[in-house]
This record gives C-alpha cells, structure tokens and sequence, in this order.
C-alpha cells in the first residue's frame, strides 16, 4: 500500500521569488552561498569582514557595525527611500552554481534502480540511481532527496504512479535529479524537478526540458566553479542577513525547516549541537519520505558555527552527506565527522561507521565516553529556554508589527554562532593568561554548567587542542590536566 508523503503542505521548498515580486512579500532577497566540493563552508569571506569584531565580544555585530565593516558600503547604498537592496545589485551579490549532470532514473520490475539517461553522457554516475531513489521510496507517493556523490551534491524529486500495467506490477516509479557543486542554490529547481519527473511518469522518454535545462544552466555559469561573491555588500544587512551568515535552504512552509527541527527534537538539540560542536559522526535514521530527514542533516550542520578566526582549522570538518546507503559503507569509513541520513536499518549494525545513532528522536551512542554527553545539564535546559523564549517573541513580533525580514532561521543559526563564538572566545582569552586555569567562573562565562558540562568541556579541549589549559575541579582550585 503507498502512503501519502507528509511532505507536501510541510517540506516544500521555496522558490527564489521574481524581481517584481520581491517587495512585496516576506521573503529576504534570494543571495545564495556555496559550498566548496569538500564540505559546507558555512562562514564565507562575507563574515570574515567582521570576523575582527567578533573575536574580541561574544554578540552579534548590529546593522551599523556591519555597515562600517563592509567595504564595499558606499557602492551599493539603496536610491533614497527604498528599503531593499536593488535588483541589479541582488544578481550582481548572487552566485551561481554549475550544474554539472542530469539525469532520470526509474526502477525496473527485473533489474531495480537503474540510470535511465543522463547528461552529459560520459560522466561517471554510477551508484547514483541508488542515491535518487532511496530504499524503501515505494511505500510513499513522492519524496525529493538530497545527496553526495564524490565531490558533487545532487537533489533528486522521485514520484510513484500507479499504472495499469502487468509488466510494471501496477506501478511505475521515477526520479528525476540534479547534480551541482554546492547544496545551498539546489532547492531553486525542486519545482522544476517535480515537475519533470510526473512528464517522465505520463510520457516516458520526453527528454528535451531536460535537455534545454542543462544547456541552459551550464552556458550562463562560470566554467570552473569559483564563487562570484568577496563580501557581503553593507546596505544588504536588512534583507539579506541569514543569506550573509550561513547557507540558505528555505522551504515555503511558514515555520520553516529550524522550527521542525526544535519542535521534532525539543531540547535533544542541546545533546545533538554538543556532538555536532565536538564533530562526532552522527547517522539519523528513519523511514520514508526521507526529504524531511535531509532538513535535519542540514540543521545539525547549522548547530556548529563559529566565525572567530583560526578556530577549529585543525579539526575535521563537520560533512552533510545527506542521504546515504549501503554503497556508502567504504566512503563513511574513512570519515573522522559528517552527518547524514538513511532508510536502511541494516547502518544500526555498522556501530564502527558511526558514533552517535539518531532513531526518530531517540538519540544513542554505543561509545562509553559519549555516554554522558546524552545528558542534559542544567545550562542546555536553560539554554534551550531562551532559544523557545527568543523564538515565541520573534514570531509575536512578525505577527504584530509584519517584521518579515527576521526568520526563524535567521534566529536559530545566529543563537548557536553567539554561542559557540562565546565559548570559542572565552578559551583564547584563558589560553593567553600567564596561568592558563579554567575556573568555575570561566566555564559559566562560556554559558555551560561546571559540573554538568565538564565532561564536554574536557572533550571540546582535546578536539580543538587547547592541551595547555588546566581545569579546576572544585572551588578550593585542585587542578587536572585538560587531556582525557
């Protein structure tokens, strides 16, 4: 029996609004920022024009300070009397992203998953039709996916169609996707992309959109990949902060894709952000439709920013790779930290593969020393009260004053950025004391609970190297050695 995907009233995502359009709705300015092939990069050359200012404070710059931090302020200031960065000025601001394959797959009664064509025809997609159709999609109408294969990130839209036909057992199923060199620009084409795989479904074969499509897309974009954008432009600080700060995946449900994540995790996104900041790899499972789980992947990611300069380069780097199957087990070995998604439980047995298991809102860990971490403190409780509280009040103001240029994602990354920032800052100002002794006082300075917390605090110390830094135990100051 198929099920009704839940995606669609929830998990549509949204589209990049006209020129026209722009002014008159609730949707920022559509700047989009790339990820390198390598991994997400979620602070761009845009925030390291105040990289500076956040190195030495643990809040988030105001619109005047950004103002003076961007160089480029007085060459895209808005004509008198507009209260939005010029259209001319948003496509000059926004990058573009190759388009480098695409592709249908269907699934066949005697063969399964197959590639059923492609462009360019000499790419190497093999293992593709797996990552475009996931397992399990036959008991759901509709899905879209997000994926990794090699160095690209793709989005694929499968459709299942009932159809009288023996061959076909009763059902025909496709998935029409997308390759490109980022994930942050590919939600422009989920529409397109739905659309494309119900022609495939009512007349198979019809290849010529895509055919246009990519021509189309890969004739307008620069040939090797660089990104257009050096600096976030002053003026567009309003409009266009969550695209300046952090990648953008918008959907056109209202609540948006962080406010399924606090309200489907709740105050599990305290445990998950100390694992994502600690870049463990962490592996969510659950069934069909997998476009809602790809969301979680994407917000976990979220939870680990920090801007201040030199923080973390020694560290893995924290990879979505969204969807994954059992052809990804020799990829996913040799990660140190990623986050990603599956619909086969058969991973739940790969306990080498993973160090966090992420089952519906069930969060497990098979590591002793992790064990602890599973444990809310005190601080992640009150942390996650002012997030809720914080967030209550952005939603009261939107809906009585028509704030709509602050979102709730907008909020959510900035939350976790000020927070990492502040324990980031805090361990460099203790690092360069002439007697480097975490205190009491130190550690509730960075927001986290002395007791509750020390065990993460030990474990963030090793991760990021701050090997010579002491711990106080106990007020009366008996020192331990940072190293576990």
């Amino acid at each position: 029996m198929v099920e009704k995907s839940d995606r669609a009233p929830l998990l549509d995502w949204e589209e990049v609004p006209p020129a026209e359009n722009r002014a008159s709705g609730c949707t920022a300015p559509g700047i989009g920022w790339s990820t390198s092939p390598g991994g997400p990069e979620f602070l761009t050359s845009a925030v390291s024009s105040i990289d500076t200012s956040l190195s030495s404070r643990s809040t988030i710059p105001t619109p005047a300070e950004w103002d003076a931090q961007c160089p480029d302020k007085d060459d895209h200031t808005p004509a008198s009397g507009q209260g939005e960065v010029p259209h001319d000025i948003m496509v000059k601001w926004e990058e573009k992203d190759p388009i480098v394959a695409v592709f249908v797959v269907t699934f066949d009664t005697r063969s399964g998953n197959m590639l059923e064509w492609c462009l360019p025809g000499d790419m190497n997609l093999e293992g593709v039709e797996f990552k475009a159709m996931a397992s399990g999609s036959h008991r759901v109408s509709s899905d879209f996916i997000y994926f990794r294969k090699g160095g690209y990130f793709g989005l694929a839209c499968f459709a299942n169609m009932a159809v009288d036909s023996v061959v076909e057992r009763g059902a025909r199923m496709k998935s029409v996707g997308i390759l490109s060199t980022s994930y942050t620009l590919l939600y422009r084409y989920m529409s397109f992309l739905e659309h494309q795989v119900r022609l495939q479904l009512k007349t198979p074969g019809q290849y010529s959109p895509l055919e246009a499509f990519f021509e189309d897309k890969r004739s307008v974009l620069p040939p090797d990949g660089e990104s257009v954008v050096t600096a976030c432009p002053g003026s567009a600080w309003g409009a266009a902060l969550n695209h300046c700060m952090h990648p953008e995946m918008k959907i056109t449900h209202p609540a948006g894709c962080m406010s399924q994540f606090i309200q489907f995790f709740g105050e599990q996104i305290m445990v998950l952000w100390k694992l994502a900041l600690l870049r463990r790899r962490i592996l969510i499972f659950s069934p069909p439709p997998v476009g809602v789980v790809c969301y979680r992947v994407y917000c976990c990611c979220c939870l680990a920013n920090v801007s201040i300069p030199g923080v973390g380069v020694a560290v893995p780097e924290f990879r979505p790779f969204f969807y994954v199957n059992v052809a990804d087990i020799d990829t996913l070995d040799t990660e140190l930290s990623y986050v990603a998604c599956t619909t086969e439980k058969i991973f739940e047995e790969k306990r080498d593969l993973y160090d966090v298991y992420v089952d519906n809102q069930n969060v497990r860990t098979t590591r002793e020393s992790l064990k602890p971490l599973l444990r809310l403190s005190a601080a992640d409780r009150e942390k996650y009260r002012k997030l809720t509280e914080q967030r209550q009040m952005l939603l009261y103001s939107q809906e009585e004053n028509g704030d709509c240029v602050s979102s709730e994602e907008d909020h959510f990354i900035l939350f976790f950025l000020e927070q990492n920032n502040r324990i980031f800052q805090t361990l460099s100002e203790v690092a360069g004391r002439p007697e480097p002794i975490l205190t009491q006082e130190s550690v509730r300075a960075m927001g986290l609970d002395p007791h509750g917390d020390r065990l993460f605090l030990l474990h963030l110390l090793e991760t990021y190297g701050y090997d010579s830094l002491l711990v106080t135990e106990h007020p009366c100051c008996k020192i331990t050695k940072c190293c576990l």
